[in-house]
């Protein structure tokens, strides 16, 4: 078995433990992500919900994603900081910010999604794979 991914909010008070590997790590330039990260882009890991245990108490809220996908954004209602996402239409999939990750330097981007709504000014690795919304399934 691999080594888990840890991780949690600023101040401690959300943890969570993956005990699997992402199948997806990308950054995404959609406006929600933009607004979620106070930057040019998100940074996401995706998981299998199976693989995930979290604790802690969190707020939750609503979003509806451009491409209209059902998001449940949780944050830290202590400090605030966003850690995680579930997706109502996607039970199976669980996303993490690589920013609450313990160890960071693990996020390994594989692409970019939804540059349709990225700024010039939001520079990502130029050699990794774009899209203007969300990548084919495969």
């Amino acid at each position: 078995m691999t080594k888990s991914f840890t991780g949690g909010c600023a101040c401690g008070a959300v943890r969570y433990e993956i005990s699997a590997e992402p199948f997806a790590m990308f950054y995404c330039q959609c406006r929600q992500c933009q607004r979620d990260s106070g930057t040019g882009h998100g940074a996401h890991l995706a998981f299998p919900s199976v693989a995930a245990k979290y604790e802690g108490e969190v707020g939750q809220w609503k979003m509806v994603g451009a491409g209209g996908m059902e998001k449940l954004r949780a944050f830290c209602r202590s400090c605030g900081s966003p850690v995680y996402m579930t997706f109502p239409g996607m039970p199976t999939h669980f996303g993490v910010s690589a920013a609450s990750l313990d160890e960071p330097d693990r996020f390994r981007p594989a692409f970019v999604c939804w540059t349709a709504a990225g700024h010039a000014w939001d520079k990502v690795d130029p050699a990794l794979p774009k899209f203007d919304k969300m990548p084919p399934r495969g």
